[in-house]
């Protein structure tokens, strides 16, 4: 055997070692990542099912004044169950929300709004209400969210928009508002007759951490928290979201 051949033999080695070392770190890598989610969803079922049994005193009481408007995202595999949905709704009406957007992304819950109404003690249409809302007791507002909401409204809202920054601008040095603010689009909105409701707080129930179509205007300020999947919901959990939301000081960019 010459030198040439040693050498290719002994690199041939030395690689096969290091693919059987990535791999075995690959798989150590692995197993750790994996007992870290099983010991975390683990504490987490035990410190849910705690909360629910009020055993944690930290959540016994929340300030809801700052939760104004609550939004809440089905996945659209999982909103067949409207038990589930009805459960949920529940559980928010004794945690005391007083306004609730549920959204699916193809208007499916829209087609079984009468029987939530139905199933849901002191639940009504926001859109029956009106802008100005303050419900006392165990009533709660719903409003039913898909995709195609509200586009064309936009749409009206973004010419008077474009309009408007047609018409303050000067073609001969190009100068003029080159920026929308918040006021600019409400005001648009208020134009063409739609009263948006901004939520506060975004809660996802999905299998993925996406607002899954959710109207991404209507989410201006909004906290997004993803909650797992419709099936595997917990009171404690959706206490906690909520709770943990009421002492987060937002700064709205400034």
């Amino acid at each position: 055997m010459d030198l040439n051949q040693s050498i290719r033999l002994l690199s041939s080695w030395i690689g096969q070692i290091g693919d059987l070392g990535l791999n075995l770190l690959w798989r150590f890598i692995h197993i750790v990542v994996s007992l870290w989610y099983i010991v975390s969803g683990i504490f987490e079922a035990i410190e849910s099912y705690a909360i629910s049994l009020g055993l944690n005193k930290k959540y016994s009481s929340i300030d809801l004044e700052k939760l104004r408007c609550l939004a809440v995202v089905v996945d659209i595999e999982a909103v067949q169950d409207v038990a589930k949905v009805v459960e949920l709704l529940q559980w928010l009406t004794t945690i005391g929300v007083k306004q609730v957007g549920l959204f699916d992304s193809q208007g499916l819950l829209k087609k079984s709004k009468d029987l939530i109404l139905e199933t849901v003690p002191g639940s009504m249409l926001l859109e029956e209400i009106g802008k100005d809302f303050s419900p006392d007791g165990k009533r709660i507002a719903l409003e039913f969210i898909s995709s195609s909401d509200n586009k064309e409204a936009v749409m009206k809202a973004a010419n008077i928009l474009l309009q408007r920054y047609l018409k303050s601008s000067h073609p001969e040095n190009d100068k003029g508002e080159n920026f929308f603010t918040e006021s600019h689009l409400n005001e648009a909105l208020g134009v063409v007759g739609e009263n948006v409701h901004v939520p506060d707080l975004l809660l996802v129930y999905g299998p993925i951490r996406s607002h899954l179509g959710f109207p991404a205007w209507r989410l201006r300020y909004t906290e997004i928290v993803h909650m797992g999947t419709l099936n595997y919901m917990r009171y404690g959990s959706l206490l906690k979201a909520i709770h943990k939301f009421t002492g987060v000081h937002q700064n709205y960019g400034t």
